[in-house]
């Protein structure tokens, strides 16, 4: 006789999704600092930020209120892949002999691939609300390039994407994407911005980084008429619209009658982790047992190594100054192929949840995690974006943990993309062309020195 089959994926009803956002200020025990004006030193004011991003965002930017509403003109759109299903990795359990269940949100079932559109389609909304007719901004793997184009194209906004250049060359098919849904990609530095041509001029060959293709995106925003500069990780609303993700979660755990001892994500910005880790951060602080991790790359050690301050957001320092753990608005990361995790500063909120002890962050180094990939690919069947498997490496860990201490625990974590445009990374890993990358203390101090300039938080 046969056993019954085990049932792998647990889905949500499209009328369960939910309707709200959550706002983890409105229960941090530690209010977060806010952004300075680098000119005065002071708070900075809405009318500051107007330039850059429209009111209706800005005010959600500032919000402290616990729930807010999704509109439902966004939640149109987010149907179109949402809920995304929570699966439990059965074979990987057995695979590594361990009495850990796994689970992991599927975020790579978005049209884009990855967990970028919850955000670009709310930011597009907000945006054409306002009256804005284009939007700029940076991408560093090209997922958030990639949601932007998409979400643009869904609510008829024009779309110009700065793509790092070390991405742009190691990601063809990325930029293709965002062609085909009527977005136009540039390899980042470029000639179209004055701090693009002043940072060629003195490196023709220079790779880029996100915090270079962020000034050029809000050069160009604020240079150009009707239009804004829209950004895929760090700020808090965009934390506030991936949070979607670990609300869903939530409810299909209260479904199975489980709730996960370990959540798990993969951190370079802060977007996926915050997204799914939130919700049970907020658990957490109401006194529940939760082990939050956030996974990064040894060689972009944010939250691992970095000093904890102000700094700004981008290299021309033309954001304002934000309270956050950063290896240096100048840092030049290396090459690596996890782009997503290539920024040098983690978001203020999840820097401040850091700093409160509420999660923990490891770092994981570039033969590690594509091992993991690749073991996931072998095991799991799916590949998955080479971000994700940062996530994946700790996922190893824990369960191995439990096998160590025989003891059963709940696993949950994000898988935020799929790999299938990141073949190329895959591929040299395979190949034996990969090395590992650690950044070196000196770089660590140098950052150390460059944000003792500004206000201590």
């Amino acid at each position: 006789m046969s056993k019954p089959m085990q049932e792998q994926k647990f889905y949500l009803s499209q009328k369960e999704i939910p309707r709200q956002w959550y706002n983890i200020q409105a229960d941090m025990p530690n209010p977060l600092k806010p952004p300075l004006n680098p000119k005065t030193g002071k708070p900075i004011s809405p009318d500051d930020l107007a330039p850059v991003f429209p009111m209706n965002l800005i005010e959600q930017e500032a919000s402290t209120e616990r729930w807010i509403d999704i509109p439902e003109e966004v939640l149109e759109k987010l149907l179109l892949w949402r809920p995304t299903p929570l699966q439990r990795a059965y074979a990987l359990e057995k695979f590594l002999n361990t009495p850990a269940k796994i689970y992991f949100k599927d975020e790579g079932t978005s049209p884009a691939g990855s967990h970028k559109p919850n955000t670009a389609v709310a930011q597009a909304y907000y945006n054409r609300e306002f009256g804005i007719k284009r939007l700029t901004t940076e991408t560093g793997a090209g997922q958030w390039g990639s949601a932007l184009s998409l979400g643009c194209s869904l609510f008829g906004l024009e779309c110009k994407v700065y793509m790092v250049r070390v991405s742009f060359q190691q990601k063809p098919y990325r930029k293709m994407l965002m062609r085909l849904w009527g977005a136009n990609c540039i390899p980042s530095p470029s000639e179209e911005t004055n701090f693009g041509k002043k940072v060629l001029q003195e490196d023709p060959d220079c790779p880029g980084s996100l915090g270079m293709a962020i000034s050029e995106a809000i050069e160009d925003a604020v240079t150009s008429e009707n239009t804004r500069y829209s950004l895929g990780s760090v700020l808090n609303h965009v934390m506030l619209h991936q949070t979607i993700i670990g609300l869903e979660a939530e409810k299909q755990f209260k479904a199975l009658g489980d709730y996960p001892d370990v959540v798990i994500g993969c951190v370079g910005g802060g977007s996926n982790f915050a997204g799914i880790a939130f919700p049970f951060v907020k658990e957490k602080i109401a006194g529940k047992e939760v082990q939050v991790i956030g996974a990064e790359p040894s060689a972009c050690p944010t939250l691992t190594r970095a000093p904890f301050g102000y700094d700004f957001g981008d290299t021309a320092q033309s954001t304002p100054l934000l309270p956050m753990y950063s290896l240096g608005h100048s840092f030049m990361p290396p090459g690596i192929h996890a782009g997503g995790l290539r920024y040098h500063g983690a978001a203020p909120l999840v820097s401040q949840l850091a700093e409160d002890k509420l999660i923990e962050a490891r770092n994981y180094d570039q033969l590690q995690t594509y091992q993991a990939g690749v073991t996931w690919a072998r095991v799991q069947g799916s590949v998955v974006a080479p971000e994700t498997t940062h996530a994946l490496a700790a996922v190893f860990e824990e369960a191995k943990k439990a096998k160590e201490e025989g003891k059963e625990k709940t696993i949950l974590f994000n898988l935020s993309g799929h790999g299938l445009m990141d073949l190329t990374g895959y591929e040299a890993y395979l190949d034996g062309k990969l090395s590992d990358v650690s950044l070196p203390e000196e770089e660590i101090e140098k950052s150390k020195q460059l944000i003792s300039k500004y206000p201590k938080p």
